[in-house]
């Protein structure tokens, strides 16, 4: 978790640096592209705070108000920049709107684009490390951050092709056409991120291929044990959770069943990583003959 934080602090300064570069980039050309691409900077500070306070919470342990631990704040925080980031291209298209009411010629355009670009391959390696990290630590606010800034790429590519176009073509009307056409590709990017975040906040089952490579080595690694049925899944942040019944031989001592059970845990747990496992021991005459049979 200390990698998580840090990294989250990271993007704090990553994106103060990227903003002061792309500020610096509209003040030189006056380019309303150029300031939505600013501006996007900005909701990239606001929410990696945001994403580091949410995994702070999350790192808190269980207590007796949050028996299961605290690890959904995460998803607030990747729904609070969804948000932020649709309120980000609503400023955007309000300036864009006055920009198409009053072009103006760029000042400076080659000085400003060359800043802008500077500070767009930036983001694009620590889009990149942080889309990485957060995957491999199940961490949906690092996750969110690094698709966040990854689109916040993309659309800067698009800026810089842009303006460049319009300082070469001299048409000035295509400066603010673009920063709209920015604000509706993050405005897509918001939804979307707001989507999966709420699909996590509804306990949504765990990946498909997960959940088979689950059911696998229950099937065989409960050595003893009859069948497992009634499986769930859910995940929350980066724990996982998993509850079961599994079915054992009427003549089966409480030891051993728990012995089993204590090898299902750790077998699953190599498997996935961290995760919460609940298993249920009925005996033989509550078997339902489905499920998973055991090898």
């Amino acid at each position: 978790m200390t990698s998580v934080r840090s990294l989250a602090q990271g993007s704090i300064a990553v994106g103060l640096v990227v903003l002061g570069l792309k500020y610096a980039a509209y003040h030189l050309t006056g380019s309303v592209a150029l300031l939505s691409d600013a501006i996007e900077s900005i909701v990239n500070v606001v929410t990696a705070i945001v994403a580091l306070l949410a995994i702070t919470l999350s790192a808190k342990p269980a207590d007796d108000e949050h028996p299961y631990g605290h690890h959904k704040a995460e998803y607030f925080s990747a729904v609070l920049e969804g948000v932020l980031i649709v309120l980000a291209a609503i400023l955007i298209l309000r300036e864009a709107y006055a920009g198409y009411l009053e072009p103006r010629k760029l000042d400076a355009p080659w000085l400003g684009l060359a800043m802008n670009g500077a500070a767009t391959l930036i983001n694009a390696g620590w889009a990149w490390l942080l889309i990485r990290q957060g995957r491999e630590r199940r961490s949906p606010a690092l996750t969110a951050d690094g698709r966040h800034l990854l689109t916040d790429v993309i659309s800067s590519i698009g800026v810089l092709g842009g303006v460049g176009v319009a300082a070469l073509s001299g048409i000035a009307i295509l400066d603010p056409i673009l920063a709209a056409l920015v604000a509706l590709n993050i405005l897509w990017a918001g939804w979307g991120l707001m989507k999966e975040s709420l699909s996590g906040l509804m306990d949504e089952a765990i990946a498909p291929a997960t959940l088979v490579s689950i059911k696998q080595i229950i099937s065989s690694h409960a050595d003893g044990a009859i069948e497992a049925h009634d499986l769930r899944t859910r995940r929350a942040g980066s724990m996982t959770f998993i509850d079961f019944h599994l079915v054992v031989a009427g003549s089966t001592t409480v030891s051993a069943a728990h012995d089993i059970c204590d090898k299902l845990e750790t077998a699953i747990r190599q498997e996935i990583g961290e995760a919460l496992i609940t298993i249920h021991v009925e005996p033989d005459d509550k078997a339902k003959h489905s499920g998973i049979v055991v090898l």
